[in-house]
């Protein structure tokens, strides 16, 4: 018997260019792809590059792992992006609030950070097919400004220890805060100084490319001012480059003075799947189970923390270069990033602020840019990493800490605390509470803005006036959190003064109402049949009229404007 014609037209639907291109985004642009473009691809992601090689070596460190693992995590998402991303701009790698949630979660261990980037990947593949991205809605402005601003503290002061060369000193926030000013007396001069210096420069070199010179009239002065751009640029790469030429000199001479990086291992790692199990230092073997069961919440906080913060850079990219993305797509490409980058011993990352704006500013045309960075660091990979042997830790500290300076936004709290003063209950929840642990705040948070929108949905505006009747003028949806509420007011105001009023009910901004809501208003409609006065519903939108007439509401009446159920309340006896 044949097949009826929509499902024979199905597979054909489904291998259509279109759906192709929507699949595969690099199908859209390669095409079009110009040699111009490849000039402009090529210096965005040279440029990218040498800015993502010392800030994975850094984040790494905020991870907790050995520095190579950075390296490791910024390869695969030049090359995965390519092909599923929708963002020209956009580059994924290692970022600082990653590494931080990655070592609140696995603390500092390789082989369960390259797990747990293989899981938080499955999740996000798998939201990103079943179109669950609209999860990430549930996550406030409020929350993510506390918890960001609560992560540039804890990991600006964790890296105050490789500043001052001091060891031993605990990872749990406030205690690290306690032995860091304990330890002070044991502070490395030849580090104090290193870092401090290292610290002017980059933040010098960040005034400079915040304000460039105004007068480009002449051709030096034109060429001066990208001089100083690019030197701005690159200066992470510039300032760590320096401090190593310095560390190598004293150590040349026979002079411990720092505290460096030390051995590192070379060559790009093995393709191969993650461990499912770990065995401890005292030898004993922990399940993938056992491993699941640390993982705890962080598994849920760090795929969610990792979307939002890639598709907010690409959104805001996006609006800002006049082009459109798809927030489901980009949910697979981070996704897939994480599920291949955890065959090459990664750990999990998402899009990265800071080298998107690089990559946006140098004028990067297509994606593409980000296969260039990649094959920089994969080049690092190859043929760097024991020239990484004398990389100063204070050198690393001061480029964290001038990265995650900007992500405590005070004039966030100022604005905030102007337009509505109550979403700093949830603000403050999750600052401080992440300072106790992550995860932790951002779970609470998000629980106090759920409880602070339960609230305003259990408690609607009600606008009260005398128009011979009582006039409600509803502001929200009727749903069950508020039928207790709304029953309460009409029985204060209607049914339970000498003589009892008529309600005329303003329905013009309802636009939803559900089972329990109507099973209150067949009690209602009783009420007020037993007392010779009537409840009129005005302005019901076609949606909610249509769920009332299928209740069967005994006494129902409704009109389309107020005018006409202020009329229609002059009959003061219900009919039989």
């Amino acid at each position: 018997m044949d097949q009826p014609l929509h499902r024979r037209q199905a597979p054909r639907r489904c291998c259509t260019l279109g759906t192709l291109q929507a699949w595969l985004p690099i199908l859209s642009w390669l095409p079009k792809y110009k040699l111009q473009y490849l000039k402009m691809d090529f210096l965005a992601g040279l440029t990218v590059g040498l800015t993502t090689v010392p800030q994975a070596l850094a984040y790494a460190e905020v991870a907790g792992l050995p520095v190579q693992f950075g390296l490791y995590s910024a390869f695969m998402g030049g090359f995965i992006y390519a092909l599923l991303g929708t963002s020209k701009d956009v580059t994924l790698g290692p970022t600082a609030i990653m590494s931080l949630l990655c070592f609140s979660v696995v603390g500092g261990q390789p082989h369960r950070a390259v797990l747990l980037s293989l899981l938080c990947g499955l999740i996000q593949a798998v939201m990103a097919l079943l179109r669950l991205g609209f999860l990430l809605d549930f996550i406030s402005y409020p929350v993510i400004k506390g918890f960001t601003c609560a992560a540039a503290v804890t990991i600006g002061f964790g890296q105050v220890k490789n500043i001052l060369g001091i060891q031993g000193v605990p990872q749990q926030f406030f205690l690290e805060v306690y032995y860091t000013f304990y330890k002070i007396p044991e502070a490395k001069v030849g580090d104090v100084v290193l870092g401090l210096v290292c610290l002017a420069l980059l933040i010098m070199l960040m005034f400079m490319k915040s304000h460039p010179a105004a007068d480009n009239s002449s051709a030096f002065s034109s060429f001066a001012g990208k001089l100083v751009w690019a030197v701005a640029t690159m200066r992470n790469a510039l300032v760590v480059m320096a401090a190593s030429l310095v560390a190598y000199s004293w150590d040349a001479s026979g002079h411990l003075v720092f505290t460096i990086t030390g051995h590192t291992s070379q060559g790009l790692p093995p393709f191969r799947p993650p461990p499912t199990s770990d065995t401890t230092s005292n030898g004993t073997v922990v399940s993938f189970g056992e491993i699941i069961q640390g993982f705890g919440g962080g598994l849920a906080v760090i795929p969610l923390m990792g979307l939002l913060e890639s598709i907010a850079i690409a959104k805001a990219f996006a609006s800002q270069n006049n082009y459109r993305i798809n927030a489901n797509q980009e949910l697979l490409a981070i996704g897939v990033t994480n599920i291949m980058g955890s065959f090459m011993s990664a750990y999990p990352v998402t899009g990265s602020f800071g080298r998107t704006a690089v990559n946006s500013q140098t004028g990067v045309c297509t994606p593409a840019g980000g296969i260039v960075t990649s094959v920089i660091v994969l080049l690092s990979l190859a043929f760097l990493m024991p020239a990484f042997y004398y990389i100063p830790k204070a050198s690393l500290a001061a480029v964290i800490i001038c990265a995650v300076a900007p992500m405590v936004d005070y004039r966030a709290v100022a604005k905030i605390w102007r337009i509505h003063k109550l979403d700093l209950l949830p603000f403050f929840v999750t600052f401080l509470m992440s300072f106790w642990e992550v995860q932790y705040g951002i779970v609470g948070g998000v629980a106090v803005s759920g409880a602070l929108l339960l609230y305003s949905m259990a408690r609607p505006k009600i606008k009260v006036s005398d128009h011979g009747a009582v006039l409600m003028e509803l502001s929200s949806g009727l749903s069950f959190p508020a039928v207790e509420y709304l029953s309460h007011i009409i029985h204060a105001q209607a049914l339970q003064v000498l003589p009892p009023r008529s309600v005329v009910l303003d329905c013009h901004h309802v636009s939803i109402i559900d089972y329990t809501m109507i099973s209150e208003l067949r009690d209602l409609l009783r009420q007020f049949k037993l007392r010779r006065v009537q409840l009129i519903f005005a302005g019901l939108q076609p949606s909610v009229l249509k769920v009332l007439l299928a209740a069967d509401l005994q006494g129902f009446r409704h009109t389309d404007s107020v005018e006409k159920a202020l009329q229609m309340e002059s009959v003061n006896l219900l009919d039989d």
